[in-house]
């Protein structure tokens, strides 16, 4: 029983090699079933996001015996407008203020679409407070519930 020794001779060179095919191999491999495997249904409609039900909403406030109605007007994912109703001539007066300081907030409030960092100034600070709260009791009413 005489048996051939046989010796294999492997370079280190060609493992390196042969791992390297192997590791690219799986990650191949790997990046095929991530790109091909269907995701949930959940994640595969892009159902759009409605931020608002779109309308026309109010709110009011009392000043001086004299209610005036802050109106917000939305569609589904923007605020258009925001504007004051009932604004009698007596308020304008009182409060002079009033209208230009809504001005300001409408245009920060539209161009953001929120009322996140709405920034006003001194000189009207009460007056624009009462109008944030206003405009976002409106937009609350515009939420839709779920």
């Amino acid at each position: 029983m005489s048996s051939k020794t046989k010796i294999v001779v492997i370079q280190l060179k060609e493992l390196i090699y042969t791992g390297l095919f192997v590791v690219l191999g799986i990650l191949l491999v790997l990046l095929l079933i991530f790109m091909f495997i269907p995701k949930n249904s959940k994640d595969n409609r892009a159902a759009p996001t409605m931020n608002y039900v779109a309308g026309v909403y109010s709110s009011s406030l009392v000043i001086n015996d004299n209610t005036i109605d802050v109106e917000v007007v939305v569609d589904e994912d923007h605020i258009n407008s925001i504007r004051l109703v009932n604004l009698s001539e007596a308020v304008t007066t009182m409060y002079p203020l009033m209208q230009p300081a809504l001005e300001d907030l409408t245009n920060q409030i539209t161009t953001n679409q929120s009322l996140e960092g709405v920034t006003y100034s001194e000189d009207n600070k009460y007056t624009s407070m009462v109008l944030l709260d206003a405009i976002q009791t409106a937009l609350d009413k515009a939420v839709p519930s779920e």
